[in-house]
């Protein structure tokens, strides 16, 4: 048995693996695959013609171990993962298993910090310069790095969005001398490939996240520094006042979502094009019974509308990933027909 297993491809394996876990839940996983890899799986499974018990609890055995590989790696880095997997499958059997899951697996640097908290993380990177800075914050998951920027000196903030914005590769000296800076251990299996972080899309996804206060001053200040910069990131976010660029359905989805108290903080401040495409949204007498809570609320504070609207617009983002509402953004790939 143990011959013909090694003969078996990671393809072959994974088709057999689909084969004993059903149609139902390989049709979840194929979900999570690409086209190219959902078709050459498709042809392999296509192939199999027989499997007897003993390679299915074999492959079954190797894919948990694999499993469980990776989530103690998640948990705590590879160090962590080889001592708790030494103390299951024996010191052999677990550098089998780890050996088998880093041959494919690149363990990003500043992997340690993603189980720390933002305010850990601040503490200890606050001081540093704003390129260090920025490079640490684009391997952060993009919540730890909202928070970050968020509580960073407003003149430090632009600075900093802007170089992850502007960033491309990095070798790793330069991310390993960092790293011996911020007085971290890097993962045992750092890859010696440039590793790319940063870019446009990772500052996108922080600036999602962050308060809409910070939002507005890392962006007007982008605006004076880079203009074009700003006009791109701009293009990839959804801010509040985008609300009128969305369809009338899509606005009453949002609506019947979202907190009547927040909206009418939101729309306090708000432009008089965005009121107008909330109230045509609602009926006449929703609109007539808001307009009056509004004015009965009398004077609130800056701060209290945009925690409000940065809600709402967390809200919004949520409905599009969900496929719920479309936001049509600057592109011939968001025309809506």
């Amino acid at each position: 048995m143990a011959k013909t297993m090694q003969g078996l491809s990671g393809r072959q394996k994974a088709a057999i693996l689909l084969i004993t876990l059903g149609p139902e839940v390989s049709a979840q996983i194929f979900k999570h695959l690409r086209e190219e890899e959902i078709e050459q799986l498709t042809l392999e499974i296509a192939n199999v013609r027989k499997v007897d018990g003993g390679e299915k609890e074999t492959i079954l055995a190797e894919f948990h171990q694999i499993c469980m590989a990776q989530e103690y790696i998640s948990q705590g880095g590879i160090a962590y993962a080889k001592t708790i997997l030494e103390k299951a499958l024996g010191e052999s059997k677990a550098m089998e298993v780890l050996n088998r899951l880093t041959a494919t697996l690149q363990v990003r640097p500043f992997d340690f910090a993603r189980k720390a908290e933002p305010t850990q993380i601040l503490n200890f990177i606050q001081n540093e310069n704003s390129q260090t800075i920025a490079l640490v914050l684009s391997y952060l998951q993009s919540e730890q790095s909202s928070a970050i920027l968020s509580s960073l000196p407003q003149d430090k903030q632009a600075d900093v969005a802007r170089r992850i914005a502007l960033m491309d590769s990095t070798s790793p000296e330069v991310i390993a001398q960092v790293e011996r800076v911020l007085e971290q251990k890097l993962s045992a299996t750092v890859t010696q490939d440039y590793t790319t972080a940063g870019g446009i899309e990772s500052i996108v996804q922080i600036l999602n996240g962050v308060d809409r206060g910070t939002e507005r001053t890392i962006l007007d200040s982008l605006e004076i520094q880079d203009p074009e910069l700003a006009e791109e990131i701009k293009k990839r976010m959804f801010v509040f006042e985008d609300i009128v660029n969305i369809d009338n359905r899509s606005i009453q989805r949002i609506i019947r979502d979202i907190e009547s108290s927040d909206l009418q903080l939101a729309l306090k401040v708000a432009s008089e094009e965005v009121r107008e495409a909330i109230f045509r949204n609602m009926s006449k007498r929703m609109s007539e019974t808001f307009k009056e809570e509004m004015e009965f609320m009398g004077p609130v504070r800056l701060r209290d509308v945009e925690e409000a609207q940065t809600r709402i617009v967390a809200t919004i983002r949520r409905l599009e990933e969900s496929g719920e509402i479309i936001i049509a953004r600057g592109g011939g790939d968001d025309i809506i027909v």
